[in-house]
């Protein structure tokens, strides 16, 4: 069965991955600065505020000082993400030996945030001319429907067994993607919106900076519109699709109001802190009740369970076999049904542990390995070798390539992949 894997990267993954000359031109922000800062591994932030006024470069041996022997890891770690976000930059000498220090643009910009604190390019708007904004469960219950429409416009249908062949159906990194914690879900939507803005004649460094600067601003305060430029406006217009913001119009001006989401952006997915609130819980006898009203989370449920009956606020589902391998057949995995559940358990069942059954994440597990007991392999066999120092060479010619499926060196015989029988082929043929 094919295994398709979508990597949600975090902002600060997709920051990292941008050219040397975007990189420093977005170090003129101070906001980007603590952003950064901020996303750094515990030792990577103490050794940017022990270089922070150091003006040379530091030596690497001298810095291998500065840990423990049991912490050299993690110090390996922290160098390689500052080298990435090119905080740090790498020098050798005459004698190749290495040392580090800190971008200068970013240097001076963190020096002066530290000092003098950081100021919006905007405040919040006063509450005469606001009136009444919507409060914070009003803008989380906004944010959700907006959700909820843009899974409606993005997947029209969600089976992919539909009877109408012409139309649109799910793929399997379709399918994935639904079952995706929703903050992995919107890493992975703006990855690709930021990925893109090139094409749209939007600078994507400008676009990362204000992305950025957007989640300082307080969820729930108005900001005025007018205080953004053209493509900043056009940008939140985009996110109001997303549930990032909400736009609110008065007698004469026109605001933006950030939700929990967008100020969340630039914390990373392995923060639980930002998590929603669960619904799901998983009885020992494959029972499932998800105390919802949204239709999204019924569709999502019904990728791998047979959905029994729907309350106003309440979904009943059964765990059964055939809707399990309906999953397994559309690309799902056992492993993200069952981190599905454990991310989205009611709170009455998230302090257990487990918080889902092990009877029923082992069966799931089971089930899904009764489909991948035989996995065939398109392959080629190659035996007749001259001599056994050919057989030999041919082995390590194939484990090269990563080619290598089996060998029997009593009868000197040998598969491997198809993708490298040409290659191998030549090999072969060259004269010895």
């Amino acid at each position: 069965m094919p295994q398709v894997k979508i990597i949600a990267r975090n902002f600060m993954d997709m920051v990292a991955a941008l050219p040397a000359m975007k990189l420093d031109a977005l170090y003129h922000n101070t906001f980007i600065c603590e952003a950064i800062l901020r996303s750094l591994p515990p030792l990577a932030k103490k050794y940017v505020l022990q270089m922070l006024y150091i003006d040379v470069p530091v030596t690497a041996k001298a810095m291998e000082e500065w840990v423990l022997a049991d912490g050299v890891s993690k110090h390996k770690v922290a160098i390689d993400r500052l080298i990435q976000l090119r905080v740090f930059t790498e020098t050798s000498d005459r004698k190749k030996e290495t040392s580090y220090r800190l971008n200068p643009t970013f240097q001076t910009n963190l020096q002066k945030h530290l000092i003098h604190g950081g100021v919006l390019p905007r405040e919040p708007m006063p509450s005469n001319v606001t009136v009444r904004l919507p409060s914070l469960d009003d803008l989380e219950t906004y944010a959700l429907e907006q959700w909820e429409l843009f899974y409606d416009e993005s997947f029209p249908t969600w089976s992919s067994d539909s009877e109408n062949k012409e139309a649109p159906r799910l793929t399997e990194s379709g399918f994935q993607f639904l079952l995706m914690d929703t903050n992995a879900q919107l890493w992975y939507i703006m990855r690709e919106y930021i990925s893109n803005s090139e094409e749209r004649g939007v600078d994507l460094a400008d676009l990362i900076s204000f992305l950025l600067e957007l989640s300082f601003h307080v969820t729930g305060e108005a900001y005025n519109i007018n205080t953004l430029t053209e493509f900043q406006r056009n940008t939140i217009k985009d996110l109001v699709d997303l549930g990032l913001v909400k736009l609110q119009q008065g007698r004469k001006e026109c605001w933006f109001i950030p939700t929990k989401l967008s100020t969340n952006l630039s914390m990373s997915l392995s923060d639980t802190s930002t998590r929603k609130q669960g619904f799901v819980v998983v009885e020992t006898n494959f029972r499932m009740y998800a105390y919802s009203s949204s239709k999204l989370h019924c569709e999502i449920l019904r990728l791998f369970s047979r959905i029994e009956y729907q309350l106003p606020n309440l979904i009943v589902c059964a765990i059964t076999k055939e809707s399990l391998y309906n999953a397994f057949e559309n690309g799902i995995t056992a492993e993200q049904i069952v981190s599905f559940l454990q991310q989205n358990a009611h709170p009455r069942v998230a302090e257990r542990t487990p918080a889902v059954p092990e009877n029923v994440t082992d069966q799931i597990r089971l089930w899904e390995t009764d489909l991948n007991r035989v996995e065939s392999t398109p392959s080629y066999l190659y035996d007749e070798f001259p001599s056994r120092e050919v057989f030999e060479a041919a082995c390590d010619f194939a484990r090269e390539y990563s080619g290598l499926l089996w060998e029997d060196s009593k009868k000197m015989r040998l598969v491997v992949k198809a993708e490298i029988h040409l290659h191998m082929r030549e090999y072969l043929r060259r004269p010895k």
